[in-house]
């Protein structure tokens, strides 16, 4: 069955400089710090994530993905998205809620919400299957 209805046009999240140059320079230990002075950074939170799923702590990292997931929604509808179409991984500024979209995936695969886990792992393929594709290798 095709779908007659056109896609919708891609969501493009706004730069965020001064976020993204914080979180470059941050040394691994300063990453809280960053999310702190920066909250809305889904980037920041993914990192977050990243690191505590790193040293083997899922619960955290499901909190810090959830957090930077939702604040990627936040940000998404604020740019016009209504709940469905691409979300280019190219471009930089939405990887922030990509990454935090994919470390919830894992960190939900990690703490046994098998449900949970294939749900974001398929919205981030719907999001853009080149970032499913370059975050999970």
């Amino acid at each position: 069955m095709q779908n007659l209805l056109p896609e919708p046009p891609a969501t493009r999240l706004p730069e965020e400089t001064e976020a993204s140059t914080a979180l470059a320079s941050a040394e691994p230990d300063a990453v809280k710090n960053v999310a702190a002075r920066f909250p809305t950074y889904s980037a920041a939170w993914a990192a977050l994530a990243r690191g505590s799923m790193g040293t083997g702590d899922p619960v955290t990292a499901y909190a810090y993905a959830r957090t930077g997931y939702h604040r990627g929604l936040d940000q998404l509808r604020r740019a016009g998205w209504k709940g469905h179409g691409p979300v280019p991984w190219s471009h930089e500024p939405n990887r922030g809620f990509l990454r935090s979209l994919h470390q919830l995936a894992l960190a939900a695969d990690a703490i046994g919400e098998a449900d949970e886990a294939a749900r974001c792992a398929q919205f981030l393929r719907d999001c853009d299957p080149s970032a499913a594709d370059a975050l999970t290798g």
